[in-house]
């Protein structure tokens, strides 16, 4: 007696929708509908409440005060004048405060970038067992300092106070940007890149200098964008170090003329309401002043800096 072999019957299989799951025959339901609404209204919710801030200061930088002040101007400039801005850029102190801060702020950032890379570099290799005794030192100083009265005395001593040097050298390293290149140069540098170095003769120098800063495009320009920011607000260097007019950076300078000119504008027979008013349209032209290098700069940099974060931030 003969067994019949068993045939097993087809499977159907049903095709996907075009596109996908999510794809053009795909039909969104009810839920998912109100689910991106809500995401959208708070997206746009969130932007507005960054952007308004900045537009609002903007209009109100040219406006005319008193509508300002009154609530009269919310989304385009009313009562345009520049008055503001002639009081502020007729100073010549600006223009010496803008040299001052450009100064310090590309030769602090490449003297940063200088001793940072290194640093970092040396850090993230396995080899290098020392590593783990220095990170602790240099985590420590993230959390404990001398204090003002000591940093005072030690800029003294080293003879950097009334100087372009005391802008540079304090600050010349810092830990939490070190972290961030040591994550980068860990995470996103192939340990096979050093072992094919090595078989070609290169040594530490020549692998840092000829494979890895030239990779590590996206994560210098992060660091370098945190620390030419920082050297541009820097504004408590300047109060505590620095009694030279010559040397004041732009945002002490500013700060000045916004004291100076809400002193004359009570003194030249103005109310206490026009003075506040015109005191107010210092201060938003100066906001202004100070940031424009900064709107103008960011744009240019800002594909490597988000390259730049996530690369370092995930691993693998």
């Amino acid at each position: 007696m003969s067994k019949t072999a068993s045939v097993p019957a087809p499977k159907v299989r049903v095709p996907l929708p075009v596109g996908g799951r999510r794809g053009r025959g795909y039909r969104k339901q009810p839920m998912d509908r109100i689910i991106d609404a809500v995401i959208a209204l708070i997206i746009a919710v969130i932007v507005l409440a960054v952007v308004y801030p900045v537009w609002f200061i903007v209009i109100a930088s040219f406006s005319d005060p008193t509508l300002v002040s009154t609530g009269q101007v919310t989304l385009v400039p009313r009562g345009i004048t520049f008055k503001g801005y002639e009081q502020i850029l007729a100073d010549s102190r600006v223009w010496t405060g803008y040299r001052n801060t450009l100064l310090y702020s590309f030769l602090g950032t490449a003297v940063n970038l200088v001793v940072t890379l290194p640093a970092a570099f040396a850090m993230s290799r396995r080899e290098f067992r020392p590593r783990r005794v220095i990170m602790f030192f240099f985590a420590f100083t993230m959390f404990f300092s001398g204090g003002l009265i000591p940093s005072y005395l030690l800029m003294r001593q080293l003879g950097l106070l009334n100087s372009v040097w005391v802008f540079i050298l304090p600050g010349a390293f810092s830990v939490f940007n070190m972290i961030i290149a040591r994550s980068f140069f860990e995470n996103s540098i192939p340990e096979e890149l050093r072992d094919a170095a090595q078989v070609d003769g290169l040594s530490y120098f020549g692998f840092f200098f000829r494979i890895v800063i030239p990779l590590s495009g996206a994560i210098i320009a992060v660091i370098g964008l945190y620390y030419f920011v920082g050297h541009w607000n820097d504004y408590f260097t300047g109060l505590i170090y620095i009694h030279n007019q010559e040397l004041q950076p732009l945002q002490n300078v500013l700060q000045m003329i916004l004291l100076a000119n809400q002193t004359q504008a009570g003194s030249a027979g103005m109310s206490a309401l026009q003075s506040q008013n015109f005191a107010d349209q210092i201060k938003f032209g100066v906001i202004i002043v100070s940031t424009v290098p900064l709107l103008i700069i960011y744009p240019f940099l800002q594909k490597y800096f988000n390259k730049g974060v996530m690369i370092g931030a995930v691993k693998g």
